[in-house]
């Protein structure tokens, strides 16, 4: 999704300086005419610095390390948080960030590398108004839609936290439902086409179910996304002593997959537990 962001800005004329631990993405930004490092203590001085990492402890060393950003913007330039983390953290970023004279959006996103790759990512953001006065079109250059939820951050980060309660839950629910249709004998293509033209379709089945039917779990996002995801969606919870019997059910299945050694693979493969289950094959060559 970070690629795709930055070549999304890239199309809209803003300069970029990316950096990666892959090559293979250093590479097609420089040949998108971007500039590309393999480590954040080699970025230059910017004015948004878009931090689209895996979780939490990536973020906090990508800004605060020893070669972090924090230290090294400019006063009155921009972070964007976009990893899916605990809301309680973006505000305690805010703080140590505003310190140095650096703004911070808590700005996750939706909508996955085919979304980042188009320039048309959903932000949930929030942020003190300074901040979104410091970032100016920016924002714009690299998603389709910003949502301004509030002067705070953390609650950009307590939206998507609800995302991803549902995006989990309808995967899995997905998984499980073509699962059943294939081992009641269904034909798992007309299947999918009549559910897609149904009540019962959402869109995460829409999406996910073709790697099923193409047998290709090609990670877009991983089993291992949503262990953790839905992980912190629970720890939220418990804390507000609220139940989430749905969330918990999808978490274990998540945890299911990744323990029989799925977790790296696309989140879709949540039907490889029902595979296993009940001696199914699945379509691609797949089978328990």
């Amino acid at each position: 999704m970070g690629l795709g962001a930055a070549l999304s800005a890239l199309r809209r004329g803003v300069p970029v300086w990316g950096c990666d631990l892959r090559p293979e993405a250093r590479q097609a930004l420089v040949k998108a005419g971007g500039q590309a490092v393999a480590s954040v203590g080699e970025l230059p001085p910017c004015d948004l610095a878009l931090v689209l990492v895996v979780n939490a402890d990536q973020t906090e060393e990508v800004l605060f390390g020893e070669q972090g950003l924090g230290a090294r913007m400019r006063a009155g330039s921009v972070v964007v948080a976009s990893a899916t983390v605990d809301p309680t953290l973006p505000p305690r970023w805010q703080e140590r960030l505003a310190d140095r004279g650096v703004h911070l959006i808590d700005g996750p996103v939706s909508g996955g590398a085919k979304k980042a790759a188009e320039g048309q990512m959903t932000m949930m953001a929030s942020g003190r108004p300074e901040a979104f006065a410091a970032a100016g079109d920016l924002l714009a250059t690299f998603t389709g839609k910003v949502y301004r939820l509030g002067d705070q951050a953390g609650l950009g980060s307590t939206v998507k936290m609800v995302n991803q309660h549902l995006a989990g839950v309808h995967i899995a629910a997905a998984c499980e439902a073509m699962a059943l249709g294939l081992r009641a004998g269904a034909d798992p293509r007309q299947l999918y086409e009549v559910i897609c033209n149904s009540a019962g379709m959402s869109w995460m089945f829409q999406n996910r179910v073709p790697h099923i039917l193409e047998g290709d779990y090609t990670p877009l996002s991983a089993v291992n996304i949503f262990v953790k995801d839905l992980g912190i969606v629970l720890d939220a919870a418990r804390k507000m002593s609220f139940p989430l019997p749905l969330a918990a059910s999808a978490h274990q299945l998540y945890l299911a997959t990744a323990a029989m050694g799925h977790g790296a693979e696309d989140d879709a493969a949540v039907v490889k537990y029902y595979a296993a289950l009940a001696d199914l094959d699945l379509p691609g060559g797949e089978s328990s």
